[in-house]
């Protein structure tokens, strides 16, 4: 996976909070993950993905979201650690690739650690924010609320 600068970005802001707790030779959020890691994105939009299962499929699915989206700045998150990871908040600008629309958005992240290694990442975020960026939101000029 080549990482462009949206995952470099989430890389570096992951590394910052989770320190020693991760694997040394962790550096990118591929390297991160454990093999048998999950995601998971419980206000996910309806027809959207919901759950990945593997190492392999968080890779192959972060390359084509972080294609869509072009992050220049992530907030400085809060943290808090829990006994097994920690819950991160933060928040994102950018903008959507094929609209040009901004994409700002807020991010509450439960991660759960193993061995040095994510192997659970339940992310929660505003599915309204994502639906208006990549153009399929309504918006008021459109008869939406």
């Amino acid at each position: 996976m080549v990482e462009n600068k949206t995952m470099k970005l989430f890389a570096e802001g992951l590394r910052l909070c989770m320190g020693d707790r991760l694997t040394a030779e962790a550096v990118s959020f591929v390297d991160m993950l454990a093999e048998d890691a999950v995601m998971e994105f419980p206000y996910a939009p309806p027809g959207s993905i919901e759950r990945l299962d593997g190492k392999a499929t968080i890779a192959k699915y972060m390359e084509e979201v972080s294609g869509r989206l072009q992050i220049e700045r992530f907030a400085p998150p809060v943290i808090h650690p829990t006994p097994d990871g920690f819950v991160l908040e933060t928040s994102c600008e950018g903008v959507a690739t094929h609209t040009g629309k901004p994409y700002n958005q807020q991010y509450i992240s439960v991660i759960t650690l193993h061995n040095g290694h994510i192997v659970h990442y339940r992310d929660y975020w505003n599915p309204l924010v994502v639906l208006e960026a990549m153009g399929a939101g309504r918006s008021t000029e459109q008869g939406g609320n």
